[in-house]
């Protein structure tokens, strides 16, 4: 089907563009009351992410709202632990919560390479559905984890501020890391290429505990692994969004990605000379701008877009628009950005 609005995909492939794209990481979901409204008819989170229809509504909501060039579908990283048998609750205001961790290769015996229609078809579903509702107005983004975040939950047993199990284990027992984020990755593979034949417009992963690595560490434990996976998705953009990765990202360089997420600690010249031209930068405004007066909100979206110029961007956070953000600040911010990138470009 042809996309009405194709200027994410044009911009992610090095196209000229009219105007810079824009969208948010955490679009779909909890600053919107119509979101809210959906999640409490629900039992909750898990249930929202496993029944097909509801994920698609919640996934068109900002589209229809806020007016962003993109959706990107209701889901969640974890659903790949899940699928592998390692499975996770979402506590009210604490975060997820895997009962039984992977420490030892006993725990690894209990896991599999999942199967994407048959232990993630839910999602494929949820993407099926959107694209039809959609119906071409804008592209639809797939996305998983990276495998090392993967890792990180899996190990830890929840979020954290330390991560230490997770890190521990590298040190400990990396043979066994090795063997788990292989079994993630492969599983990643064939989710992320089941999620492009179900419609996915471009494909975006997400390490978000990329930044508690050293650099030795993640070119050793992250890198290679998401370097399997970009060489594996050949048919749609594909952006890759290390939060905290600063030192990496003449690595990103190298990798067979269109876009690289820049989160609101990366200066942009800096980033833009590391990654060089032959990439779109995706960002990377801090959320907590989102806080500030309107006033504020239009000149700093101004300046970001004048730090990263016309073409080769993607504007977005530096990381996912924060719950309690009031939606008239989201607005602000994507209408300021379609608003002077449309003056600057024609």
């Amino acid at each position: 089907m042809q996309l009405k609005n194709d200027l994410l995909i044009r911009a992610a492939k090095g196209e000229v563009v009219e105007r810079t794209p824009v969208w948010l990481m955490r679009q779909a979901g909890r600053i919107l009351p119509e979101y809210r409204a959906v999640r409490e008819s629900l039992s909750g989170f898990k249930e929202l992410v496993e029944t097909p229809e509801f994920a698609a509504e919640v996934t068109i909501q900002p589209v229809d709202i806020l007016d962003v060039d993109a959706a990107i579908i209701f889901s969640d990283i974890l659903v790949v632990p899940e699928a592998m048998g390692c499975t996770y609750e979402m506590v009210e205001k604490r975060g997820p919560y895997f009962p039984a961790t992977i420490r030892t290769e006993q725990d690894l015996k209990r896991l599999r390479v999942a199967d994407p229609e048959e232990h993630l078809g839910y999602v494929l579903e949820a993407i099926r559905v959107t694209k039809r509702a959609l119906n071409g107005r804008v592209p639809l983004i797939g996305f998983a984890g990276a495998p090392w975040t993967i890792l990180a939950y899996m190990v830890e047993g929840s979020g954290s501020k330390t991560f230490s199990h997770a890190r521990g284990l590298l040190y400990t027992n990396p043979k066994l890391a090795h063997q788990l984020l292989r079994m993630i990755t492969d599983t990643t593979i064939a989710y992320l290429q089941a999620q492009v034949k179900a419609g996915a417009n471009l494909i975006q992963i997400f390490d978000s505990w990329a930044g508690i690595l050293s650099p030795a560490q993640y070119r050793t434990f992250s890198l290679p692994y998401i370097s399997e996976i970009c060489n594996a998705i050949n048919d749609v953009p594909v952006t890759v969004f290390a939060k905290g990765a600063f030192f990496a990202l003449e690595d990103f360089s190298k990798l067979n990605c269109e876009v690289i997420g820049l989160d609101w600690n990366m200066e942009v010249a800096t980033s833009r000379e590391q990654v060089g031209n032959s990439k779109t930068l995706q960002g990377n405004m801090d959320p907590c701008l989102l806080y500030s007066s309107f006033e504020t909100i239009q000149s700093e979206t101004i300046k970001m877009l004048k730090q990263f110029g016309p073409q080769r961007h993607i504007a977005n956070l530096g990381h996912g628009v924060y719950p309690d953000t009031d939606p008239e600040k989201v607005k602000c911010f994507i209408q300021t950005v379609k608003e002077y990138s449309g003056i600057v470009n024609s």
